[in-house]
């Protein structure tokens, strides 16, 4: 039988110590049900007592199959468990399951608490033996373990033996400031569990100072730990967490993890990591890393000529997993590395067939090589691609057309005698054979300017005919600006990332000496390929 590995997950209390991260109440319910649906066996939901958000989650937590945790930390010195209120909130959580954290480490005893060793050990054991006392599952995490035990192993162990004894269900051994190397991690696990802690009891935790925190976690796993915890999308402080949208896929797929362990998560389950890991990237407003392994949008991006034509026969070739058993799709690039296999491939992937050795072909490679030179990017803008070579073999419909447009921008005082710029947008646009014009502000509806491009996106979807509810679910979610050529002949290169309402995103490209014609010219792509997409069902 395989033996056992439970996933507990800190996204929503060690994930939100992540500069610039704050999860809202309803955010933090939303990435709960998530995570229970993946299949996670602990939720880590926050600090009880620490902050109103905390509180306020707890007390509308969402109703879930994984074990709901409150994290807080040993009673203080000089009161006793019972009387301590910072445990006293954390249990009033009224969670089934509670994880404190302590020390571990005699510098942090001795300096940072300011008490002997034996007085900590005192702290450790109260504690815990009044969490199990209370009814709850206790979890220790052994704060800044690896450190300490290399600075006095005696003492370290001694820690986790009195945890051990006070009766704690977890003992997780934390390499808090992420330092600690995989070898390293591994032979103190294997230390630790020969000294008698059986790793059954144990978990890791550890930091990605290093980049390695996956790497180390593993090396516990090797070692004989049981329990791992991790954030979604490597959320954290400072570097972040062992990141789980890596490590869950590996446990699963990959050997001898996949025959040695089983995590709870089922192969349908996983289809939906890619969607979770992007889900997140949206709560926080972040452009998805897509460089990521496993769920990242390029995890699975063949650009050269030579992969892209070994991928069409068989894509084991150059691909460790099929992408879609963690919901993820492969791309087929284009740039001006590509061969005509690789064109085939792409435009099949778009619903366009066309035939081996096809001049349109060489057309298409042409005309890439050259918008290429001159400043396009087309391997990050696979939507403006599509519409290239959908316009060199004829099949590009003409939705409509833009006669002209028109951006101001204004400085100005506001009421308020602030100066404040302001953004108008005027698109004349024929439809159906009839001339429209729309005009749009950048002022949205808090009185903040959002800018001409933003502006120019509103005038330009305002009134399309027949078109526009097509569009009414599409909006930008990223704007990128590159100058790729310096000095007075400067040319702009503007990339767009847009979404709709089904969780489509596409990207589509403009160049121009003029930021603002760059910016309207990705804009006309995008809608032109959600108009395609909709209306012909081209799929990518």
């Amino acid at each position: 039988m395989k033996q056992r590995l439970y996933l507990y997950d800190t996204t929503l209390r060690d994930g939100q110590q992540t500069q610039g991260v704050q999860f809202s109440t309803e955010e933090k319910q939303q990435i709960a049900t998530a995570l229970d649906g993946l299949g996670v066996d602990y939720i880590e939901g926050g600090w009880p007592g620490a902050n109103p958000t905390d509180n306020a989650f707890f007390d509308a937590a969402p109703q879930t199959r994984a074990k709901l945790t409150a994290f807080g930390m040993t009673k203080r010195p000089g009161i006793s468990a019972q009387n301590d209120d910072v445990l006293a909130a954390v249990l009033n959580a009224g969670t089934q399951s509670v994880c404190i954290v302590g020390k571990t480490h005699e510098f942090h005893v001795t300096k940072a608490l300011g008490i002997t060793l034996e007085e900590n050990l005192v702290l450790l054991k109260d504690s815990i033996a009044h969490l199990v006392a209370s009814g709850r599952e206790a979890l220790f995490d052994a704060e800044h373990f690896f450190d300490g035990y290399k600075s006095n192993p005696d003492y370290a162990l001694e820690c986790l033996k009195t945890v051990q004894e006070a009766g704690a269900r977890w003992i997780v051994l934390c390499d808090t400031n992420g330092g600690t190397l995989p070898a390293e991690v591994g032979q103190i696990t294997a230390e630790v569990i020969a000294a008698g802690i059986p790793g059954d009891l144990l978990g890791i935790h550890t930091h990605d100072d290093t980049e390695n925190a996956v790497a180390c976690t593993l090396a516990a796993v090797d070692a004989g730990v049981c329990q791992i915890q991790g954030t979604l999308n490597g959320l954290g402080e400072r570097c972040g967490n062992a990141n789980l949208t890596t490590l869950i896929p590996i446990l699963l797929l990959k050997e001898p993890y996949a025959s040695r362990f089983d995590t709870g998560i089922t192969d349908e389950a996983l289809k939906g990591l890619t969607r979770t890991s992007r889900m997140l990237d949206e709560i926080l407003n972040r452009v998805p890393r897509k460089q990521a392994g496993f769920v990242g949008a390029s995890a699975f991006a063949h650009k050269a000529g030579l992969h892209a034509s070994a991928i069409a026969k068989d894509p084991s070739t150059y691909e460790h997993i099929d992408p879609a058993v963690v919901g993820n799709t492969r791309i087929i690039p284009m740039s001006n590395q590509a061969g005509q296999s690789n064109l085939r491939k792409r435009l099949a992937a778009a619903g366009l067939e066309v035939a081996k050795g096809d001049p349109a072909l060489g057309r298409i490679l042409e005309v890439v090589k050259t918008r290429e030179a001159e400043g396009y990017a087309y391997d990050t803008a696979q939507a403006s691609f599509e519409l290239l070579a959908r316009e060199a073999l004829g099949a590009l419909p003409a939705f409509f057309e833009v006669k002209r447009y028109r951006v101001t921008v204004e400085r100005r005082k506001n009421k308020y005698d602030n100066m404040v710029s302001l953004s108008e947008a005027v698109v004349v646009v024929k439809v159906d054979g009839e001339k429209r014009q729309s005009v749009s502000e950048s002022m949205d509806d808090a009185g903040t300017d959002r800018g001409p491009v933003n502006a120019l996106a509103k005038a330009l979807a305002k009134d399309l005919g027949q078109y526009s509810a097509l569009i009414e679910d599409m909006r930008l979610v990223d704007f990128k600006v590159r100058i790729t050529q310096g000095g007075t002949e400067a040319v702009t290169r503007v990339i767009i990332d847009s979404e709709d309402g089904q969780g489509q995103r596409w990207s589509t490209v403009g160049v121009s000496a003029n930021i603002i014609d760059a910016s309207f010219e990705a804009l006309l792509d995008a809608i032109r390929w959600k108009l395609i997409r909709d209306l012909n069902g081209a799929q990518r």
